[in-house]
């Protein structure tokens, strides 16, 4: 083989080797092919569920009994979300949840930032101890002290009220508040020292200097707080079947993941002989799951952008 031959074949096996594996600017061929490949599988391990669940709460019985449909009803029957919505008593309930979700949190969101920004900022005795028992609250598994906290809410006489949520909130002891706290404390370590020296020389005391310069910058993490915790507390039907409605069925206080559960007996319950609602079956269990879910899929479309800016900003990966 000559030289010229052999330039020839090492500058062929480069170009192809940057066609397939790219260069340090570029991703190659190769790269692109096995992460869209990857996220491909990952965005259908995800969203089979909700397609399916999408495309039965459409389907009318002759489509549930018909094996030759699975995917696309022959007709959108929307009667399946009216009676699953009237069963659900959807607008009541939801206002409901939002309520039961949004008045911790908002709580949780000022409470967590001030403990985190306290932990970031100053220097006290005792620091690492209280940081220490922090992330030891939040290892803690919620099954160890829910006995207790039931008893004491009983004694509070604040059983089956929001309050049962609220208070812990105020007092930075909310659901998940731990992690909540760790996330201000990360972000408010990253705010320069110098911005708040120079708040202080411009006469800005602690809490002008806090309000003025810390929680503007802090507004990624915030929003992160907001969502997690908005969505954690949507979620929650244990504990808000034990403590806000204090396990009695009398209780003005619900949510949808809680009307979700009990579903099947109030569907039936409200079932008139003679209507499309004589009995249950499986696209109005599938349009009463998309009713639960649809205020936070709602959500997170309108939020999608800040929702991404903010996890990147504070670092934090959900679980």
């Amino acid at each position: 083989m000559t030289v010229a031959e052999t330039i020839k074949s090492k500058l062929t096996r480069e170009k192809l080797h940057k066609f397939v594996f790219g260069t340090r600017e570029k991703q190659g061929l190769g790269q692109q092919l096995v992460v869209y490949g990857l996220l491909i599988c990952i965005g259908f391990i995800y969203l089979y569920p909700i397609l399916s669940m999408a495309s039965t709460s459409f389907m009318n019985r002759d489509d549930l009994l018909d094996s030759s449909v699975k995917w696309l009803p022959s007709t959108f029957y929307l009667q399946n979300y009216i009676d699953a919505a009237k069963s659900m008593d959807f607008w009541k309930t939801l206002l409901k949840g939002v309520v039961i979700a949004g008045a911790p949190t908002l709580c949780n969101v000022i409470i967590c930032m001030c403990v985190g920004y306290g932990f970031a900022r100053y220097k006290f005795k005792g620091k690492n101890l209280l940081m220490g028992l922090l992330i030891f609250a939040y290892i803690l598994p919620s099954q160890v002290t829910m006995i207790p906290t039931y008893v004491l809410y009983n004694d509070m006489k604040i059983l089956g009220t929001l309050w049962t949520f609220v208070l812990p909130a105020i007092f930075g002891n909310g659901l998940n508040a731990p992690i909540f706290i760790l996330i201000f404390y990360q972000f408010f370590k990253q705010v320069p020292k110098v911005l708040m020296e120079a708040a202080y020389i411009d006469g800005a005391g602690h809490f002008k200097a806090f309000y003025k310069i810390a929680i503007p910058s802090a507004i990624p993490a915030i929003v992160t707080v907001v969502l997690f915790s908005f969505v954690w507390y949507w979620n929650e039907s244990y504990l808000t079947e034990m403590y806000v409605q204090g396990l009695s069925t009398k209780s003005i206080w619900t949510n949808l993941v809680i009307q979700l559960k009990n579903f099947d007996s109030a569907f039936n319950s409200k079932a008139v002989v003679g209507d499309t609602a004589t009995s249950l079956n499986e696209s109005v269990r599938m349009a009463a799951t998309s009713l639960s879910i649809l205020p936070l899929l709602l959500v997170y479309l309108v939020l999608q952008k800040q929702f991404v800016e903010s996890i990147d900003r504070a670092g934090i990966t959900g679980e």
